[in-house]
This record gives structure tokens, sequence and C-alpha cells, in this order.
């Protein structure tokens, strides 16, 4: 159990599936304000293959950002959810979390983590890992089922929230805080935590481990490994250093059966058409190498090629993309342009 011994005077409900597809069940669980490490599970302090974990996760502040202040962070466990008070714990609390937030073992649920990710990184040296971004996973069932979205057009955690297939709730108690946050952004900042902060920031997490496991049952299996490369992505977006995130986990490789679909889909649309193989196989096998950013674009656009007819423009397009590949690994731009 993840909860703590102690009791709180604080609770929430939240949902929770019984079982993967089994309907959401709601129940009652305490809500602690951490001020010390020895107030969080054990499990959490110390990650380990043996105790894997998924927890949401959110953080408040004043202009969350590399320059502003994080002020709580909120955890939600399935039978508790734990506010992180670093005013009150200082930075010390905030880094006992480091493992945690940084660990392959524990899978932390966000909506939207680029702005947490930054706080965390640059007040705390903090790197976050292994995120699964609801905004991002949203974005891919819709486009799995044949929706499509225009870019840019992200979901919102209260539009997320509404959405009858994820929870089907109207979040009005976000806008009493937005209004609040608008009139006074020290808002957060100030102790001890009224009720409405507490009720305000577990709100924001405890919905989240419920959609975690609707959307899961969703995704396929592509889906699942953009949403690894993306969220990895995310977390990085903002936390520019000198060092070209060397210091930052790797990005997800391509799995096996997405590195082979090109040479299967050429047999299939392209079967007399030979040369499309090299510059295919060879885009493929350097993104695969180097392990790049730009990999989810590159197999977008070669998926593409099964909904496209037997095209001469499209076997140039793809000399194209084996051209610039090559050009793009020899000269290393990233390179030049940070000396």
């Amino acid at each position: 159990m993840a909860s703590s011994s102690s009791s709180s005077p604080h609770q929430t409900r939240v949902p929770f599936p019984s079982d993967p597809g089994g309907k959401p069940l709601d129940h009652d669980v305490p809500i602690h304000v951490v001020t010390e490490p020895s107030q969080l599970p054990v499990e959490f302090l110390n990650p380990s293959a043996a105790k894997e974990l998924i927890i949401g996760f959110d953080c408040e502040g004043v202009n969350l950002c590399r320059h502003g202040a994080l002020c709580i962070m909120q955890l939600a466990f399935p039978d508790a959810i734990y506010l992180v008070d670093a005013i009150e714990g200082g930075e010390s609390l905030i880094k006992a979390c480091k493992p945690a937030l940084e660990s392959s073992y524990i899978t932390k649920v966000i909506h939207d983590c680029k702005r947490d990710s930054e706080a965390l990184y640059f007040q705390f040296g903090i790197k976050l890992h292994n995120v699964v971004d609801t905004q991002i996973a949203y974005s891919l069932i819709e486009e799995q089922e044949g929706r499509t979205r225009l870019p840019g057009d992200y979901i919102s955690f209260v539009g997320l929230l509404a959405d009858p297939r994820y929870c089907g709730i109207s979040y009005l108690e976000k806008e009493e805080v937005r209004v609040l946050l608008r009139q006074d952004p020290m808002f957060w900042t100030y102790r001890p935590l009224s009720e409405m902060m507490i009720r305000a920031a577990a709100d924001d997490v405890r919905f989240l481990l419920c959609i975690y496991y609707k959307m899961m049952e969703k995704l396929n299996e592509r889906s699942l490994w953009y949403l690894a490369v993306r969220g990895a992505l995310y977390s990085r977006c903002f936390c520019i250093n000198e060092n070209n995130y060397a210091d930052w986990p790797d990005i997800p490789p391509i799995p096996g059966f997405m590195f082979y679909q090109p040479i299967i889909l050429h047999y299939f649309v392209f079967p007399n058409c030979p040369g499309i193989v090299l510059p295919t196989l060879w885009t493929w096998f350097v993104c695969h190498v180097f392990n790049t950013s730009n990999m989810p674009c590159i197999e977008f656009y070669l998926y593409k090629i099964k909904e496209v007819p037997n095209s001469p423009n499209w076997i140039v397009l793809h000399y194209i993309v084996f051209a610039l590949t090559i050009g793009f690994h020899c000269w290393k731009p990233w390179e030049r342009i940070s000396n």
C-alpha cells in the first residue's frame, strides 16, 4: 500500500477501474500534505524493478518554467494522493524525489509535461523520465480512429475530463482557480495551504490513473511507440542545455515491427520498382543506428506509401529522403550550430 499510516483530515474521491476494461469505481482516498521525505511511500523514494509503479503527476507554481517557482508537486497513487510542498519542505524534499522522477520503473502520467519538466530541470536538476502524457495520447487515439485535428490543436485537461470516453465530468472548479490565479499570481505560494488549494491540487491528478488505463486499452502498438517517443521529446523540449541532451536518457529506439514494415510495404505497393528498396532501407538503418529525434516524421512519411498508388513521384521522394538523411548525419548541422 502506498498510503501513509498516519491519518489525514483531507480526502477526495478517485475513480479507478477494478480491472482492465472494468467500470471505474469511485473510492475515497486520503490527501497527504508532505513536508518531509519520510512521509512519502518507500517504494516511491527507492524505485526498483521489483515494484514498478504508475502514478498521476502534476506540478503547481508561479510562472511554472525555468525562471518561475515550483510550489507543489502532486503524486496520485491508487490509494492516496500526496501534495509535496516545495515551499515548506524546500529543495531537499524535491531532490529526494529525483530518483523516482528519473526512474524507468515509475511511470508518471501527466497532462502536458513540458513546463513541469522545464521547472524541475532548471530549478532542481531533475530530468523527468518515463512519462505518459495524456495530451499526446489523446491526439494519437484521435488519429488512430480516423479523426484529424489541426496542428497545435491540443486537448486541454478540462476538455479531456469532459470527454465521455474518459471521464465525462465538468471541471468547474478549475475555472475558479484560474480566476484566482489571474487576480493573484502568487496564489500557490501562500501557507498554510487552504482547503481550496488542497482540493484544486488534488483534482489535477485524481483522475489521471483512470484516464491512463482507458487510454492504454485504445492505443495500438504503433501508437504506444509514438507515445513513448513524443513523451521523451516533450519532457526535454524546453530543457535546452550546452551538452545537447547528453545527460538525458536515450529516445526509445525503433521497434522491430516498424523497422521491417517499409520492406513489406515495398513488395505490396511497388512490386515492379526494386529501386525504392535501397533508400527505404538506408533511411531506416540510419534512423535506427543514430536514434534520431526525427524518426516519427520519417516513419510517418514511409507509412503513407501504402495510401498512394504506384507513382514515380514517391520513388523520387524516397531518393530525396535518402540523400537528405546521409547529408544530415555526415554534416551534423546541430554540432555546427552549437559551436
